[in-house]
């Protein structure tokens, strides 16, 4: 059986992230991110405060990951935060977020 969460759209989990970022984070301002200008470039940028972190969103843990996107979390997150986030470690990665912020 499935855990929840894992069989889901992409577009879907990117939805409840944003959501959940809403909640967690008061205030902040949360951009879904044009597709196309780079490639492999997060999904989501949330500003909150001083801070900003991009997100890229997987629908599990062994989706394959796009050209670049590898090189670009790793770029972003040596400026601020990024991490690839799936249902799998959706928590983790917004802890560590509450925690790097």
């Amino acid at each position: 059986m499935a855990k929840k969460g894992q069989n889901k759209k992409e577009s879907c989990f990117q939805s409840e992230v944003i959501h959940e970022l809403e909640e967690r984070f008061p205030g902040c301002v949360v951009m879904k991110n044009a597709t196309g200008l780079k490639d492999g470039f997060p999904d989501i940028t949330m500003y909150y405060g001083e801070h900003w972190a991009m997100l890229e969103c997987k629908r599990s843990a062994g989706a394959s990951h796009r050209p670049n996107q590898d090189y670009w979390v790793g770029k972003m997150n040596d400026m601020s935060f990024a991490a690839f986030i799936f249902p799998e470690n959706r928590e983790e990665v917004l802890n560590a977020l509450q925690q790097a912020f």
